[in-house]
């Protein structure tokens, strides 16, 4: 058995589409209100911050992934990050059952230069500490043998049905709207992005490969330097349209903070749109011999 926690997410979806190629294994889909990707998916119902709900949903689990989000609120993800990430962990323990934790990069914080799977935890806002803090936590169990896992890291997405992505709302729907696209921070700065049928075949290849266990793995990403920038010019000539595009610094992000209480949120993360963000995946690259979406093949697929 298979087991997706935080199973309606993107990512989920993309990771339930390509594990059919990796594994013959049944597919069970866990979160408060699952749905079946496959006709032959088992559906459970349960709150990961219940450790009894959560420890019957694992039960029978070959391996685990952690593929859940919380709500964008730093007094949340403080409160409620570390008891859901050790349910999980203890779970697994009980049940001898191998845990994938699909993570972010902010536990980096601020990385001049290119981040990898080396890079350490240096995180430089109260949402980085948190995700420091429960990568550390099921690190220490994997360097003292209690359980089997790995922790798969991408950068920020884009793809078909991300809709939480920055670049959907900014760009994507925009776009469609006849609107100008929008640009959160530097728009001539380096920001890479995952495209999320790339992270979903990662995440199912490593999870399926034994030795690939007990490692970090950074989710496969094209190398092309894409800018703010050009990503907006891309995605208006794929659609026809001619290019502008609006950059939003930090005050105005902070402005639009007060009447949207999620970019209010984010207004500790805009060090990643201000300068260069260079997200690395040649380990895995190099380990599986694949290559990843290109950027303008990427965003079409997006549009769409």
């Amino acid at each position: 058995m298979q087991t997706l926690l935080g199973a309606n997410g993107v990512i989920a979806q993309e990771l339930s589409k390509h594990l059919p190629s990796y594994t013959e294994q049944p597919i069970r889909q866990v979160s408060r209100n699952p749905k079946k990707v496959h006709a032959s998916d088992e559906l459970v119902s349960a709150d990961l911050l219940n450790y009894e709900q959560t420890e019957k949903a694992v039960a029978g689990s070959d391996v685990v992934y952690l593929l859940a989000g919380l709500k964008y609120d730093t007094t949340v993800w403080r409160e409620q990050w570390p008891k859901l990430m050790r349910n999980v962990i203890d779970a697994c323990k009980k049940h001898n059952s191998k845990l994938v934790f699909f993570d972010n990069v902010y536990s980096y914080g601020k990385v001049t230069g290119t981040m990898t799977e080396e890079t350490p935890f240096n995180p430089i806002s109260k949402k980085g500490e948190v995700r420091a803090a429960i990568a550390t936590m099921l690190l220490d169990e994997i360097k003292r043998s209690n359980l089997q896992g790995m922790i798969v890291r991408a950068a920020d997405f884009y793809g078909p049905g991300a809709l939480l992505s920055l670049t959907h709302s900014t760009v994507t729907e925009r776009l469609k709207a006849n609107k100008g696209p929008q640009w959160i921070g530097n728009p001539k700065a380096i920001h890479t992005f995952t495209y999320t049928p790339d992270a979903g075949k990662t995440v199912a290849m490593l999870a399926n490969t034994p030795i690939a266990y007990n490692q970090t793995w950074h989710a496969l990403t094209s190398k092309e330097k894409m800018t703010g920038e050009q990503y907006v010019r891309i995605a208006c000539e794929l659609m026809g349209k001619k290019y502008s595009m609006q950059a939003l610094p930090k005050f105005g992000v902070r402005i639009f903070g007060l009447f949207v209480p999620v970019l209010r949120e984010f207004v500790e993360m805009m060090y990643q749109f201000e300068a260069d963000y260079i997200f690395d995946s040649t380990k895995f690259e190099k380990a599986f011999s694949v290559q990843a979406t290109d950027y303008k093949t990427g965003i079409a697929a997006t549009l769409k």
